[in-house]
């Protein structure tokens, strides 16, 4: 079966795009729903069907199946060289995919809560809630990308920097879109 190995991993980087696409789309919906809840009636229950739809469609089509398929794929890779789970680099990179799996339960709950009309996040929190998947996304890339080569110091400078810049990128558009708000 090791001759099908490049198969197997094209297969679970595919699924792995897939998962986080939908991971970095829900709650972007989310927010939506969110906001279509500052709307008038009509616009409010026209906007929130819709986007239940969405996010349903999104769940249960892309990203539930795209977690599956990409952990599946990702067994079968450690089956075909288990060797990598002596790996430092392998060990690290199961860790984060474990962060992920929370991450992605965590959004599971939060698709009930607002499938069963339970907005208990603001649209604010939601978009710092998305950024978790970007760094996860972004500590599983360098982590295959460079391995054992890997710089600690660096590593966590690099995400302490990027989780700095995403924030500050979340609060200027929030900032952005208050003076917006004020002006209309």
């Amino acid at each position: 079966m090791i001759e099908y190995y490049d198969y197997f991993k094209a297969l679970h980087l595919i699924f792995i795009i897939t998962w986080f696409a939908g991971l970095f789309y829900i709650p972007r919906l989310f927010i939506y729903i969110i906001e279509a809840q500052k709307k008038s009636e009509i616009e409010k229950k026209i906007l929130t069907n819709q986007f239940n739809i969405m996010t349903k469609r999104l769940w249960y089509i892309i990203t539930w199946p795209s977690a599956i398929l990409a952990i599946l794929f990702a067994v079968i890779l450690i089956l075909l060289i288990p060797a990598w789970l002596t790996q430092q680099w392998m060990v690290i990179k199961i860790i984060f995919a474990g962060l992920l799996l929370i991450y992605h339960f965590k959004t599971h709950l939060m698709y009930v809560d607002f499938k069963n009309a339970r907005y208990n996040y603001s649209s604010t929190f939601m978009r710092f809630w998305n950024e978790g998947a970007t760094l996860i996304l972004f500590s599983i890339v360098f982590l295959v990308s460079i391995k054992n080569s890997f710089n600690w110091i660096f590593g966590v400078l690099g995400l302490i920097g990027l989780g700095v810049f995403l924030t500050l990128g979340i609060r200027f558009y929030k900032n952005l879109n208050n003076k917006n708000d004020a002006n209309n």
